[in-house]
């Protein structure tokens, strides 16, 4: 799907403009949105929302054909709540409804002149990006590996924004914006929909070299030996189990100055999680192939920033590993040394998404980040804690910290991919004692997530961090089982943030 800019100005009438479809909003209150008024010629409309054909309801629709006086060739009438009262909620409901009867249509373009500049409390760049990713969300398909791909009756690729003259360089930017996050998204989506036997670490490794080579970016893969020779003893005793060949990526995208510190990502990329010997239950394991959306998100991410040629240093970190049973896996009770000369007593094989980025967390010491995220499929407990609609949030608390984390709610507030502060407290790494190590991998099943987030938490003493617990938003189960794409919206808008700050 094609999306650009058309501007209008006192000169041209909306009525003029020829499209398959055009868009406007009505109210609950009956009244008509300018756009909507200056169709309105013949009274259609009007008499359409005075009929009760249309509520104006936010979430109702009435499509119109050969309207007098307007020349295009269909009117898509978007219920919008009451007048006055239009907010971010009811405009991306507003853009879903767009893109669902888009679907439907067998016109070959649509033109979408709704009142982007009266949302409360967002401006239009925020709208425009917004509905680009609602209507790309609509049009994805999990079909990759389908024998046959799925169709749909959509003859709509091309959808233009209808904006005033004066908005139009603003609106511009906001679809490049807007299409670099909807690509980040569906290959966030891409990666974690596909089955562990074709999404190895070796996969994500030749997808990271695939980026560097289109937007020219940087990148490197370890390999065992090289691990081995880092002593990244936590990591290499997950990949112990797996058929499947470790690899740690590391890639680098350099759009800032060469003396600015970078901000870093680090992705747990368990590319199958079987629970290890701690075997999981049956029942869902085939959804366990959603362990590396961590990964998938800075992949994602990467490739947001790079196509908007993003003016900030970031790297992106991704340990990657299955986690199985074998004759060569890691036993519960096993003890383990870190990259950072710390001993890991192994409780519980599951918790193995700790053990991959406690040393990817030692080996980012070397960049002297401004900032490192990571993000991780990490715990159940999360899901219990916050559902599905929050990312749990994880630092400490300082002045450095408390703004790193208001720049990542900022940033989840400002997509809609939110997440909520969750906290780190040291009488909670009580629960990680062991007897016989420095540390146990598991803290009990009282606040599970925080205990986890307190595990990683000790390997980032020398920088500014922030831990994502995506656990709840990475993945859907049910009949609308699939990737998400979460949190790329998050971060990347974080990392636009911290650009333009940087100006």
């Amino acid at each position: 799907m094609d999306f650009s800019i058309k501007t209008n100005d006192a000169k041209t009438s909306i009525a003029s403009l020829k499209a398959g479809c055009i868009a406007v909003g009505i109210y609950e209150n009956k009244k008509l949105s300018p756009q909507a008024q200056a169709l309105d010629k013949s009274g259609e409309i009007t008499a359409a929302l005075k009929s009760g054909d249309i509520s104006g309801k936010p979430g109702s629709t009435l499509l119109l054909r050969k309207v007098a006086g307007a020349a295009a060739e269909r009117v898509l009438l978007i219920g919008l709540g009451t007048d006055g009262e239009l907010s971010d909620k009811v405009m991306s409901m507003a853009a879903l409804c767009v893109a669902r009867v888009l679907s439907t249509l067998g016109g070959n373009d649509a033109l979408l002149a709704l009142p982007f500049d009266a949302i409360k409390e967002r401006d239009l760049a925020w709208a425009v990006r917004s509905s680009i990713l609602v209507l790309r969300e609509n049009s994805y398909r999990s079909d990759t590996l389908k024998s046959k791909k799925e169709t749909t009756l959509s003859g709509v690729k091309k959808v233009a924004f209808l904006v005033a003259t004066a908005q139009a360089a603003v609106a511009k930017e906001a679809v490049a914006q807007g299409l670099a996050l909807a690509n980040g998204i569906d290959l966030t989506k891409e990666l974690g929909n596909l089955p562990g036997n074709v999404c190895t670490p070796t996969y994500l490794a030749n997808t990271a070299k695939k980026l560097a080579k289109e937007f020219k970016l940087t990148v490197e893969v370890l390999d065992r030996k090289q691990l081995e020779a880092l002593k990244m003893g936590s990591f290499l005793s997950v990949a112990r189990g797996g058929g499947e060949a470790p690899k740690f990526i590391i890639i680098k995208h350099l759009g800032g100055k060469a003396k600015d510190a970078p901000t870093v990502l680090v992705g747990k990329g368990i590319t199958f999680d079987t629970g290890g010997i701690s075997l999981k239950g049956g029942s869902g394991m085939d959804e366990m192939k959603y362990d590396m959306c961590g990964a998938g998100s800075v992949l994602g991410t990467m490739r947001a920033i790079a196509e908007l040629k993003l003016k900030l240093n970031v790297i992106g970190v991704i340990p990657a590993t299955e986690n199985m049973p074998s004759g060569t896996a890691t036993k519960p009770g096993d003890i383990v040394t870190s990259m950072s000369g710390l001993t890991i007593e192994v409780l519980n094989t599951d918790a193995e998404g700790r053990l991959v980025l406690c040393d990817a967390l030692t080996y980012v010491e070397r960049f002297k980040p401004a900032a490192v995220v990571d993000i991780a499929t990490l715990t159940g407990a999360c899901v219990t804690s916050l559902g599905h609609h929050n990312s749990g949030l994880f630092t400490r608390h300082d002045s450095a910290h408390d703004a790193l984390a208001n720049e990542l709610l900022s940033a989840g507030k400002a997509t809609g991919d939110t997440a909520w502060r969750m906290p780190i407290e040291d009488s909670y790494q009580e629960q990680l004692k062991s007897n016989f190590a420095d540390m146990a991998n598991i803290g009990g099943p009282a606040g599970g997530s925080i205990t986890a987030a307190c595990f990683l938490e000790r390997y980032t003493k020398k920088y500014t961090w922030a831990h994502l617990d995506i656990a709840g938003t990475a993945w859907k189960s049910g009949a609308a089982k699939g990737a998400t794409g979460r949190p790329v919206a998050l971060l990347t808008t974080f990392l636009m943030n911290r650009a333009a700050a940087a100006k």
